[in-house]
């Protein structure tokens, strides 16, 4: 489960079948240079963990590769491995630009620069929607957010697919580790343009916020963009690609989605929960427990796998069938619990633009050539994705309004 190529290589369905059946809580041997830790792939266990911090902390890391470290650098100052009253205090500031009220410009915003993109792509009659459409979505959306300006997005989105994935074998931990340095660097510059300048991106707004009287430290606030714009980028971006890749062979889901006879948030909730483009978080024991029949000691290293768990069949009927209409759908796409992804609402809105438009202006799509995949243990899904489509010349003519 360390090594990328495992994910790439087959379909793991049956894997974790079996795992949910035999062995829900599996304990995943140790190797030179690292330690052993548990893989959860139960949909129940995985809320017992995400409901428990008591017994378990976000604060040695949350994903693999800095829980196999022993460490993460951010522990404390980055939201997703803060735990207690210090990551509720800096939850509550940054979700007074998360709520629905406060996202309804932005929303608009993604509604119109996702249906002037996937517009200009049916119109072309071919692309690759990767590159072309999906990933200046979400990118765009976070840095408006963020206030990063349009001359700095490419940089942003080449520093941010090295960072926790790659396109191809072979990128090093290093390669990884100079992306992830080169975004906190670009941040800590753009807060200190900020300092002192009350406007509402969330930079300006983590800059200049109190937190028990006091301002938040500077590799606080930069930490904080970093997971935003990681955070904010992959899921979105990784699940419209599924989603395009899905229903061009998904042909009675397709007209369905077409025709109106789903919802399109319906429609949404399942394309996120087939996608699960985040294939696992993680988490420390801190005391001695229990969990599904193991004994769980302090310091092991918990993995969460949401891969698993959207297909659980305790939860999901007939988990493996993709039904747009499929209700009600509890996934755990955004995760769970106190750290449920701050940004689940604006993904939620991207997904479900990207899917009235594709339904608005394209009769029908089919895969153009070979698609190509990130290479990963934490993120999947598609970098590459080439696509043909069939235009719906009345639908285009309506426009993009």
């Amino acid at each position: 489960m360390t090594d990328p190529e495992t994910f790439a290589r087959a379909d793991l369905g049956d894997h974790w079948r079996r795992l949910r059946r035999e062995s829900p809580v599996h304990w995943h041997p140790a190797a030179p240079g690292r330690p052993g830790f548990w893989v959860v792939s139960r949909y129940a266990d995985l809320l017992t963990v995400y409901r428990d911090n008591r017994n378990y902390t976000s604060e040695k890391g949350n994903v693999l590769v800095t829980l196999l470290a022993g460490e993460d650098s951010a522990a404390g100052r980055m939201l997703a491995v803060t735990d207690g009253p210090h990551h509720r205090d800096v939850r509550n500031v940054l979700l007074k630009a998360f709520t629905p009220r406060a996202m309804a410009g932005v929303v608009e915003r993604v509604r119109a620069n996702t249906r002037r993109l996937v517009a200009d792509a049916v119109r072309r009659g071919s692309c690759d929607f990767a590159a072309e459409v999906s990933e200046h979505i979400p990118l765009a959306t976070i840095a408006d957010l963020l206030g990063v300006p349009e001359s700095d997005r490419a940089y942003l989105l080449s520093r941010t697919r090295s960072a926790l994935s790659s396109d191809t074998a072979g990128q090093s931990d290093e390669d990884g580790w100079s992306a992830r340095s080169d975004i906190l660097l670009y941040f800590a510059d753009l807060m200190e343009q900020r300092r002192g300048r009350e406007t509402d991106d969330v930079i300006s707004v983590l800059t200049n916020a109190l937190v028990d009287g006091k301002h938040l430290a500077r590799d606080e606030i930069v930490l904080n963009c970093y997971s935003l714009i990681l955070g904010g980028d992959e899921t979105s971006r990784l699940t419209m690609n599924d989603a395009v890749r899905t229903l061009a062979v998904e042909h009675g889901q397709w007209q369905a989605l077409r025709e109106r006879r789903v919802a399109v948030g319906t429609a949404a909730e399942e394309v996120l929960r087939w996608a699960t483009p985040t294939m696992h978080f993680g988490r420390s024991a801190v005391h001695r427990t229990v969990l599904g029949g193991q004994e769980i000691a302090p310091g092991d290293i918990v993995t969460l796998w949401h891969s698993s768990a959207n297909r659980d069949e305790a939860v999901f009927a007939e988990p493996d069938r993709f039904d747009l209409a499929r209700t009600p759908n509890k996934h755990l796409a955004f995760g769970y619990g106190p750290h449920f992804c701050i940004g689940a609402y604006l993904a939620r809105a991207e997904v479900t633009a990207m899917l009235d438009a594709l339904r608005s202006f394209s009769s029908g799509f089919e895969i153009a050539g070979p698609v190509k995949h990130f290479h990963s243990n934490f993120l999947t899904g598609l970098s590459s994705l080439p696509v043909s489509f069939e235009p719906d010349l009345a639908g285009l003519a309506a426009g993009t309004t």
